[in-house]
């Protein structure tokens, strides 16, 4: 069977019992039509890059699915019709990711191989520039267009 990343967002006054409910009834859409949710994550209530239906915020929902396509079809189509789901989106993978995905992973772990500011830590000194005081002001500096060149 196919594999498939399926991520929908509730509505941000749901309770989290509702969120549970919800996830539940996809699992049982899925397992209707012969397929199995192979992991599932709660990635919490997050805000939203621009407001859909008046909300701003919402409870996103991965699920991993090894399924046949028409119970994913089936699935959005009830996420179509469900009032407290506002988007959703489901995209076929190759593989299915082990571990957690990266909305789970510490945010520690991703600057591992940067600083604290989040700066590359290796690149050494900046001698082909000079002490900043040497550069003179900003206004004496000749003005670049687009492409690098002296305007």
């Amino acid at each position: 069977m196919p594999l498939y990343e399926h991520v929908f967002i509730a509505r941000q006054d749901l309770s989290s019992q509702a969120v549970e409910q919800l996830i539940e009834t996809q699992k049982a859409i899925i397992a209707e039509g012969g397929g199995q949710v192979a992991t599932q994550e709660y990635w919490g209530l997050r805000n939203l890059a621009f407001r859909i239906k008046k909300n701003r915020k919402g409870h996103y929902v991965l699920l991993n699915l090894d399924a046949p396509p028409a119970a994913v079809a089936e699935m959005e189509r009830q996420q179509k019709i469900n009032e407290d789901i506002i988007r959703h989106m489901t995209i076929r993978v190759e593989e299915l990711a082990e571990g957690p995905s990266a909305m789970m992973r510490p945010h520690d772990r991703e600057r591992g191989e940067r600083g604290e500011r989040g700066f590359d830590r290796d690149r050494g000194p900046r001698e082909d520039r000079g002490p900043r005081e040497d550069r003179g002001p900003r206004e004496d500096r000749p003005r670049r267009d687009r492409d690098g060149e002296a305007a």
